[in-house]
């Protein structure tokens, strides 16, 4: 577990959430993750239409790029999901909770689209991450 962060689930006068932490603070450097979709190394889209496979996909690339920045899913703040219909949450719940493992989960925001980039795309996630200022950057 991160120690650079704190993860606050309930403020007072707020009801907790098992999906996510109202609030996360913390100290480091910042690193922004643009939005990512279900696009393989090639660039073809994995699971069209197939919002498991796709949310699967889409962590994984999520996981590439911190590791890029020499960051891992302990070291991220926000996450927020875009999905072109709610229905497809439970799936990104369950590939989130397979990243993070037994991870503090980190703030967080859902928002249905009207479309993504490609009609067979059902998601994209994007995210915020802080690295300790100590640890060695790749």
């Amino acid at each position: 577990m991160s120690t650079h962060l704190t993860h606050v689930p309930a403020p007072a006068g707020l009801a907790p959430s098992p999906q996510y932490s109202h609030v996360v603070w913390g100290t480091g450097r910042f690193v922004a993750v643009s939005g990512q979709i279900a696009l393989d190394a090639e660039g073809a889209v994995v699971g069209a239409g197939d919002a498991d496979a796709q949310a699967r996909q889409v962590f994984a690339n999520l996981g590439r790029c911190l590791a890029a920045a020499g960051a891992d899913f302990g070291d991220v703040v926000k996450l927020t999901y875009f999905v072109t219909d709610m229905a497809h949450l439970p799936a990104v719940r369950a590939a989130r909770d397979a990243a993070f493992g037994a991870l503090p989960l980190p703030a967080s925001s859902a928002v249905q689209v009207g479309a993504l980039v490609r009609p067979e795309l059902v998601l994209e996630i994007e995210a915020f991450a802080l690295i300790p200022a100590d640890r060695p950057t790749v």
